[in-house]
């Protein structure tokens, strides 16, 4: 699909990675085209896929929840069965904001946010350590975030709007 959008197309996907709530016509004065056809791309995108839907974002300072650690995670077996095992008990921890796996030194990187280190300390150990298949952990705390905006205003090759 991605060889098949054209500079109105990327420039739909720059405008509502950054504003989501924006209007069709405010969209269409933007990239240039007028309402029907901005409307039509739109809904071509959204139907398609890839506009996957829109939501809030919310201030995890503001929410208490400003402590991040990163995770590593080893574990005893690595076959299909238990990985999905493990996929399915990891999206069961609230406060594992992200899950990759991970083709490397270690199996999974999840990405944890909490209110502190007393607050990582007990989902650690009370969530993270009861996973299926958990060989070891290694945690490393971020200090701050330089950057954490997700795909957003990437979608096209110029970042012009």
């Amino acid at each position: 699909m991605a060889s098949e959008l054209d500079r109105f197309d990327r420039k739909i996907l720059d405008v509502v990675a950054i504003e989501g709530r924006i209007s069709v016509t405010e969209l269409a004065r933007r990239i240039g085209l007028s309402k029907s056809p901005t409307q039509a791309r739109l809904k071509r995108l959204e139907d398609s896929g890839v506009i996957r839907g829109y939501r809030a974002l919310f201030d995890p300072i503001r929410l208490g929840r400003d402590h991040v650690a990163f995770v590593e995670i080893k574990l005893t077996d690595t076959r299909e069965a238990a990985l999905a095992e493990f996929n399915a008990a990891v999206l069961k921890i609230p406060e594992v904001e992200q899950c990759h796996l991970i083709a490397g030194q270690f199996d999974y990187l999840l990405k944890v946010r909490t209110s502190g280190m007393a607050g990582y300390r007990l989902v650690l150990a009370e969530k993270i350590s009861m996973l299926p298949y958990l060989a070891h952990t290694s945690t490393y705390v971020a200090m701050q975030a330089v950057k954490d905006e997700g795909l957003g205003a990437a979608a096209s090759n110029d970042g012009a709007i």
